[in-house]
């Protein structure tokens, strides 16, 4: 009787330690994709495509979305169109990671506070930040 309750302890104990490795390895299988937004002209196109992406992997997929250059000015609080602005925010709430380029934030005398929110500074360059992500393991897309 000792035996077969040693044994049905074991056998738990190891289920319970598999499903462990089963759920860690799902969360390390999630594809990573890094988009690359620099042209403002295609600031809509690049928030529908990150929509497109959460809606055809049913959200298991993890987005970072760098943007540097003249693309940056589109995400100002103040000047953002409504539709940019509703995109933006239901991405967010979506689990996009947003990074601005400090450099683009510098020359273009804008601070973090005056973007959309939800967005980072990416300290050393969006350039920088996207060969980063890159070396993590994210796929890289500039559409």
């Amino acid at each position: 009787m000792l035996r077969r309750d040693i044994f049905r302890g074991a056998l738990a104990g190891a289920g319970t330690l598999l499903g462990l490795r089963a759920a860690a390895a799902t969360d390390e299988e999630k594809p990573k994709v890094a988009y690359h937004l620099s042209d403002v002209d295609k600031v809509n196109f690049v928030l529908g495509n990150i929509k497109n992406h959460y809606d055809g992997t049913g959200g298991n997929v993890g987005i970072v979305l760098v943007v540097h250059g003249p693309a940056l000015a589109a995400f100002k609080s103040r000047s953002a169109s409504g539709a940019i602005s509703s995109s933006f925010s239901g991405l967010t709430r979506q689990g996009l990671d947003p990074y601005a380029c400090a450099n683009t934030m510098r020359s273009m005398e804008i601070a973090l506070a005056d973007l959309l929110d939800g967005f980072q500074a990416a300290d050393k360059g969006g350039v920088v930040k996207l060969a980063e992500l890159q070396r993590q393991g994210y796929a890289y897309l500039r559409p």
